[in-house]
C-alpha cells in the first residue's frame, strides 16, 4: 500500500462520505421517530396493512413484517438505508480508478514509482475506510433513534445486529462489482448512471423475486442475500446466499486486479 495515495483518496472522499453520512443519520432518525405513532394503533395499521394489494407487499417485503413492533418497523427503514449505502457504494466502486481516466491524469499516477498492484490496493483500502465511517453512523444513528423512539417496546437485540452487520458485505458486492464492471468497459465519463442503475437495477429484481416468487432472481441480488425481513423473522442469515455473496466479492476483487494490472492507459496527448 502507498500511504500518500491512500491519504488522497481519502481526501477527496471526505465530503462524499460527511454527505452520505448525514443524509442515512437523517434518514433513519426521522423515519423511526414516526414509530410510536405506529405502535400505539398497531391494529389499525394492521387492518390497513391486510388491504394493501398482495404483490405490494411482497415487493416491498411487508407481507413478512409486524409493523408495530420495533425491528418489523426498522426493517422497512433498512431497506432505504441498504438502497442508499448500494449506490454509495457503487458510485466508489465505478469511479475508483476510471476518475483518472476521465480526469487525464491516469498516466501521471501510473508513472509514479508505485505498482499497478500498489496503486488499486491503496485506492481500495481508501474506499473500505470511507465505508467503514459511514456504516459506522448508520450503527450510532440506530441504536439512537430506538433508544429515542422505541416507546418502551422490547426487541432482540441480536437480529438488530445481525441487521448492522450485513452492511459492510452488502456494500462489497456493489463496490466490487461497479470495479470490475469500469474496467470492462473503454471509458466511464459518469459513474452516477452505472450506479444508480446498479443499485436500483438490484433493488427491482429483489422486488420482482418477491412478487413472482422466483428463486432464481435471489441468486443475484444482494438485496435478497440480506434481505431484512427474512433476518428479523430467523434471526439468522442465509447462509448459502450469503457465501455467494462473498464469492461474487472475492471474485470481482480477483478480476478487478487482472483487468486493471493489464488496462491499457492511454497517454495525454
Amino acid at each position: 500500500m502507498n500511504t500518500n495515495i491512500y491519504r488522497h483518496e481519502l481526501h477527496i472522499r471526505w465530503k462524499s462520505v460527511f454527505t452520505w453520512s448525514v443524509a442515512l443519520a437523517f434518514l433513519i432518525v426521522f423515519f423511526f421517530s414516526i414509530f410510536p405513532a405506529f405502535a400505539k394503533d398497531a391494529d389499525l395499521l394492521n387492518q390497513m396493512m391486510a388491504k394493501f394489494p398482495p404483490e405490494m407487499k411482497a415487493a416491498f417485503g411487508l407481507d413478512s413484517m409486524d409493523m408495530s413492533t420495533v425491528l418489523g418497523f426498522f426493517s422497512l427503514i433498512f431497506l432505504f438505508v441498504q438502497l442508499c449505502l448500494s449506490i454509495q457504494a457503487g458510485n466508489y466502486g465505478f469511479g475508483l480508478v476510471s476518475v483518472e481516466e476521465a480526469e487525464l491524469t491516469a498516466d501521471f499516477l501510473l508513472t509514479r514509482p508505485v505498482s499497478r498492484w500498489g496503486i488499486l490496493t491503496s485506492k481500495l483500502l481508501a474506499v473500505l475506510t470511507s465505508m467503514i465511517v459511514t456504516d459506522l453512523v448508520v450503527w450510532a444513528s440506530t441504536f439512537l433513534a430506538i433508544l429515542l423512539f422505541n416507546d418502551g417496546r422490547a426487541y432482540e437485540i441480536s437480529p438488530l445486529l445481525l441487521l448492522l452487520v450485513s452492511i459492510l458485505p452488502f456494500q462489497l458486492f456493489f463496490l466490487s462489482v461497479g470495479l470490475v464492471v469500469s474496467l470492462l468497459v473503454k471509458r466511464i465519463r459518469s459513474v452516477t448512471p452505472y450506479s444508480l442503475g446498479l443499485g436500483f437495477g438490484a433493488y427491482v429484481l429483489s422486488a420482482f423475486s418477491g412478487v413472482f416468487g422466483e428463486a432464481k432472481l435471489e441468486l443475484i441480488t444482494p438485496f435478497k442475500h440480506f434481505d431484512a425481513a427474512a433476518i428479523v423473522q430467523n434471526q439468522a442469515f442465509d447462509t448459502p446466499l450469503v457465501l455467494l455473496n462473498v464469492a461474487v466479492t472475492l471474485i470481482s476483487v480477483a478480476a478487478s486486479y487482472w483487468l486493471y494490472k493489464r488496462r491499457d492507459i492511454h497517454a495525454v496527448s
